[in-house]
């Protein structure tokens, strides 16, 4: 899978929330300083040249969609972080962001409690 530039990051990130929508919609959203028209319009036909947008034509103007939805870029985008730094152990990855990250004690208590949850679904299915 192809990683996103920020700039068409940016762009996915509104439509993920939108779900459809035209150039204009994208525009609306971004945060000022607003790019130009044209630069969101190319940086769309891009992601859709990457197989991470569709359209729907209504004449001349184009409702686009991801084709790829949030959770499974997200997923495609974490085991490639984990396979290119971190020999594809999620051990390493996450003892890597604890200690980077200088996690609080509540935020360390909450992925324990994570664990601790997925620990006990896997144990039922054992």
């Amino acid at each position: 899978m192809k990683e996103l530039t920020k700039a068409e990051e940016q762009i996915m990130q509104e439509l993920w929330t939108l779900e459809k929508a035209f150039v204009n919609d994208i525009l609306e959203r971004l945060p000022n300083p607003k790019p130009a028209y044209n630069t969101v319009s190319t940086v769309v036909r891009i992601l859709e040249k990457k197989g991470f947008v569709g359209y729907t034509a209504y004449g001349k103007s184009h409702q686009y969609y991801p084709l790829l939805s949030k959770k499974e870029y997200s997923r495609q985008l974490f085991k490639n972080l984990a396979g290119n730094y971190f020999s594809n152990s999620v051990k390493q990855m996450f003892s890597f962001f604890s200690k980077e990250k200088h996690l609080s004690l509540q935020e360390l208590k909450e992925l324990r409690n994570i664990i601790d949850q997925e620990i006990e679904n896997k144990s039922e299915k054992s």
